[in-house]
């Protein structure tokens, strides 16, 4: 499809200074996309699904999954109506420094220099009092990097399947974690765990869908292990219904970044919709032959006083 192309001034928002420019911006049409959604194929026999294990730079994953057809809607002109209260994501305007995927490849300069600006991102738009990045993921793999056995670590890719980086006790277990001395006192107040989620190039194939978490209810969530050699993360795998409500961006630029909440601990108590939103890479049809796509997610921990 042919994009409209319109001279247009852009609010654009980095590290907390707004600046007016004007610049030609190429605005993809919206398009909804029907694909399928990867749900996890649930045996019927009360066993737990088969967990992922990951060791020697090696992630086999053989959980069986199903597909389901779904629409996934494209948000574009309305990117402000989705919160990360009301529907557990949000899209933002944010421009980062990094720029290559040689750059996001370098464990020393996302640390270094990725990392900061991300933190200060979520404080700007969390207005928590405390943000603590604990991971991120480079992917620039093809899309059947599972199946490329060992060592397939190296060339990860997209993930086909609708999931949650944490299960509930999951979350507890990455907080225990990483603040073994001080989990209990920040136990007692509010924490969230949320991605950002940046492409490095503009997203054609295999874009990220992430469903508004009001949509799916715990039932459909069934708690999944990740085993690593001395250790173990608890995620949520997703169960199919047709009332899941799914959502992406068409044609997702690098400034245009997706904050995913994988966990609230506000939402127990019932005053937050969202407490957490699935996501999946999902296929589009009309793209499934480009390049790979090339993203990278970076995972915080976001307490508040």
């Amino acid at each position: 499809m042919a994009a409209a192309v319109a001279t247009t001034y852009v609010p654009l928002t980095f590290q907390g200074h707004t600046e007016e420019r004007t610049q030609t911006t190429q605005i993809p049409s919206r398009r909804d996309v029907l694909t399928n959604i990867n749900y996890y194929k649930d045996p019927g026999d009360g066993s737990l699904p088969m967990p992922i294990v990951i060791a020697d730079n090696t992630v086999k994953n053989e959980r069986p999954h199903t597909p389901q057809q779904t629409t996934v809607h494209d948000v574009t002109g309305s990117e402000d109506k989705y919160t990360l209260d009301s529907h557990g994501f949000q899209f933002l305007r944010h421009e980062s420094a990094t720029k290559s995927l040689h750059d996001f490849q370098d464990e020393e300069h996302v640390k270094g220099a990725y990392y900061p600006e991300s933190t200060q991102l979520l404080k700007e738009v969390t207005g928590a009092s405390r943000i603590f990045l604990f991971d991120h993921k480079t992917r620039c793999g093809p899309s059947n990097w599972h199946k490329l056995g060992k060592g397939n670590r190296s060339s990860r890719g997209p993930l086909l399947r609708a999931h949650v980086d944490q299960s509930y006790a999951g979350a507890e277990l990455v907080l225990r974690r990483w603040f073994p001395d001080e989990a209990d006192e920040l136990l007692k107040r509010r924490y969230q765990i949320i991605n950002i989620w940046r492409p490095i190039r503009p997203v054609l194939k295999d874009p990220l869908g992430v469903a508004d978490g009001t949509s799916i209810p715990d039932a459909d969530l069934v708690a999944a292990s990740i085993i690593y050699p001395a250790d173990r993360d608890e995620t949520w795998t997703i169960l199919p219904r047709v009332t899941h409500r799914w959502y992406y961006k068409h044609a997702q630029r690098p400034d245009e970044v997706l904050l995913i909440k994988c966990f609230d601990s506000e939402a127990e108590a019932g005053t937050v919709p969202a407490r957490r939103a699935p996501h999946s890479a999902f296929e589009d049809p009309e793209y499934k032959d480009g390049e790979a796509r090339e993203s990278i997610e970076a995972r915080a921990l976001v307490f508040y006083d």
